[in-house]
């Protein structure tokens, strides 16, 4: 049953990594908790949302709290801030939002986090069996200068670079297979992922770039020499690697 207007929300559903707070700043714990909230209550896309001080006492924390949850809501997507309006529901949720998913991706939530591994393992894989058989020597220049700025960013400690090759990679790679739908998918779980990772996990996953610039190598190189099912092999082992670290730093962060 839906919270009334004037219901609490009950210390909302906490999402399993939310067992030990120790490590998780407030306001990172009261977003994950307006999401849920936006869940239950069943607000779409363009929906009005409670106010900061509703929300506020509905979380049973204090507006400060609440308006830097919002902040990270905002920058994420998911909540958008209208001067002198209120507080929206954001309508740019792109193909894996509320209304074409079916449900609400809840970035703490693991059975939502492993579900989207799963979708990008099988995207991944395709696009990279596709791009081994499709891909142009400009796109694979393309791909090529992304992991090596991916290497970049590793070697110098800097992880905006890194990221940025990341993404320009796995881009390149879906850009590579001439699906176009391949390649919204692609985006589209990517920008999920990286909401688990700035709501979850602080903006950081583990210690796996080391072992990801040279996956990325290996799935270049197969990509390059036209070898579809070897691309695939590796664009899976890099998903599943991923995953792992994932799961370690959560087991870190929960357990010590």
């Amino acid at each position: 049953m839906d919270a009334l207007p004037g219901e609490p929300v009950a210390a909302a559903k906490a999402a399993p990594v939310g067992a030990s707070t120790a490590y998780r700043p407030g306001y990172e714990l009261v977003a994950e908790q307006i999401l849920q909230l936006i869940a239950d209550l069943r607000l779409r896309p363009g929906d009005r949302m409670p106010t900061e001080n509703e929300l506020a006492a509905r979380l049973g924390t204090s507006r400060t709290v609440v308006r830097e949850a919002i902040k990270i809501l905002s920058a994420i997507g998911r909540v958008r801030a209208q001067k002198g309006r209120g507080l929206y529901v954001a309508d740019d949720e792109g193909m894996l939002g509320t209304a074409r998913w079916g449900g609400f991706f809840l970035p703490t939530d693991l059975d939502h986090v492993y579900m989207l591994f799963e979708f990008r393992r099988i995207q991944e894989m395709e696009a990279s069996r596709l791009a081994a058989t499709r891909a142009t020597p400009a796109e694979l220049r393309a791909i090529e200068a992304a992991s090596d700025t991916c290497r970049h960013g590793h070697l110098t400690g800097d992880a905006a670079v890194f990221e940025q090759g990341d993404d320009e990679f796995h881009l390149g790679i879906a850009t590579a297979s001439h699906n176009p739908l391949l390649v919204i998918a692609v985006r589209e779980a990517r920008r999920l992922q990286h909401q688990s990772s700035v709501i979850g996990l602080n903006g950081t996953v583990g210690g796996h770039a080391e072992d990801a610039v040279a996956e990325h190598a290996a799935i270049y190189e197969a990509i390059r020499d036209g070898e579809p099912e070897a691309a695939a092999r590796a664009a899976a082992l890099h998903i599943d690697n991923t995953l792992e670290d994932y799961r370690r730093e959560i087991q870190r962060r929960v357990f010590g």
